[in-house]
């Protein structure tokens, strides 16, 4: 019988079974993965940004976590010896139009309390020869690191204190009792009082196996990048996003320099044909059912099928990407764009068609279940962990609990 198991090696499960392991230092703790190695999904494939907060609602949960995160973060490379740099952000206005929404963030990040500076175009030149734009918002805390050493990091920290990691070991069936949930894997079956689940792109059948029937679907949708030839890795000196559009659910074609000193152009969005589909070949033909059978992920269709089609096209055929990354910097052609790997994102859409915005958790007495930790959630991993952490002693405070309780509440009390 383990005290806690927590299903999903990524940086979210990780960084929740590490800080489980400093609360309960007496406690026994198993973390699941599927894979044969850790931050196989959405942790390893992404673009590695530690996020400042700039585009988020003040007040929620991510704006709180990012801005948290984004210091946290930083702490935990420096402690560990990881590499990352905090190079900044900029947010570049080609129009008129966009430099009307770029007030709206300049007032956004006020409310967040992020550090940032409004450039004129001078000013954007100047800091970036390469860009071309009416005006920017430089934000000086953003940053980018390697989420895949921060996640590796962290089971060495969880494993030290005495948890167990266990591989290949995908999650077939959970049944939650008054006093244990039992978990069967596609190698053995395993009892523990409490259970976490940082599942991503399977977080809603992972609720499904409790017995519960979620409000929500997850989406997958693959991000496509491309890697600038080397010649270009001077090209920017900073983190370049474009202002987003505010109708749209996603941030737009960026340049990103990466940890190794490449850059990156991307992602775009589209709708991915198979929960874990990386390629455009990959295609499931259970998971489409369940994606266009279900009412919420049509009306978003429907709702934005002319920019869905626009990034289907993009998907297809460079001409279109390339013109995205041209308006703000000019001097990169078609025949700089060479491949790179896809990343795949776990958006959680309601019933009701609506993309949900913020980090979403459906807890039951004996579980905490992460349900939507669509980005900047790698950023905020060490907070969310936390909040998780908290979420159990809520739990436990409120039920009988296992022996190490009792240590820990005397501990505390001390």
């Amino acid at each position: 019988m383990h005290d806690f198991i927590i299903i999903g090696g990524g940086i979210v499960g990780m960084s929740t079974a590490m800080q489980l392991m400093q609360a309960y230092p007496e406690a026994k703790v198993l973390l699941l993965e599927k894979e044969a190695g850790l931050a196989r999904h959405q942790t390893g494939h992404n673009s590695g940004v530690i996020h400042a907060g700039v585009y988020y609602t003040p007040g929620s949960l991510k704006a709180r976590f990012c801005l948290e995160g984004n210091r946290a973060t930083k702490v935990f490379c420096q402690k560990h010896a990881i590499p990352y740099d905090e190079c900044g952000k900029l947010l570049v206005a080609t129009s008129d139009l966009e430099m009307q929404r770029m007030q709206a963030l300049w007032e956004r990040t006020a409310a967040n309390g992020i550090e940032r500076h409004w450039l004129s175009a001078e000013a954007l030149h100047e800091r970036e020869p390469n860009i071309v734009g009416l005006g920017g918002i430089f934000v000086p805390s953003s940053g980018i690191v390697s989420y895949a050493q921060v996640t590796q990091a962290m089971s060495r920290e969880f494993q030290a204190a005495g948890g167990e990691v266990r591989f290949n070991s995908e999650v077939t069936a959970l049944q939650e009792r008054a006093d244990e949930v039992v978990v069967r894997t596609t190698a053995e079956e395993h009892r523990c009082r409490y259970l976490i689940t940082c599942s991503g792109l399977m977080a809603d059948r992972v609720v499904r196996m409790l017995g519960l029937r979620p409000d929500f679907i997850i989406c997958p949708f693959r991000g496509e990048y491309y890697l600038l030839p080397e010649q270009h890795n001077p090209i920017v000196n900073h983190l370049i996003y474009p202002i987003p559009d505010p109708g749209m659910p996603f941030l737009g074609v960026h340049l990103t320099r990466m940890i190794d000193g490449t850059v990156t152009v991307g992602p775009n969005a589209v709708l991915a044909m198979k929960r874990e589909g990386y390629r455009k070949t990959d295609l499931s033909l259970a998971d489409m059912w369940q994606t266009f059978t279900h009412g919420g992920v049509l009306k978003v269709l429907a709702r934005n099928l002319r920019p869905g089609l626009g990034e289907m096209k993009n998907s297809l055929f460079k001409d279109g990407y390339l013109k995205r990354v041209q308006k703000y910097c000019p001097s990169i052609g078609k025949q700089d764009l060479k491949p790179y790997p896809a990343g795949v994102r776990a958006q959680a859409v309601s019933r009701d068609g609506k993309l949900i915005d913020d980090f979403l958790f459906v807890n039951t007495p004996r579980t905490v279940n992460v349900c939507n930790a669509p980005s900047p959630a790698a950023t905020s991993a060490l907070p969310i962990g936390a909040y998780i952490i908290d979420k159990v002693r809520e739990q436990i405070g409120d039920q009988p609990g296992p022996a190490f309780d009792s240590t820990h509440k005397q501990r505390a009390a001390l």
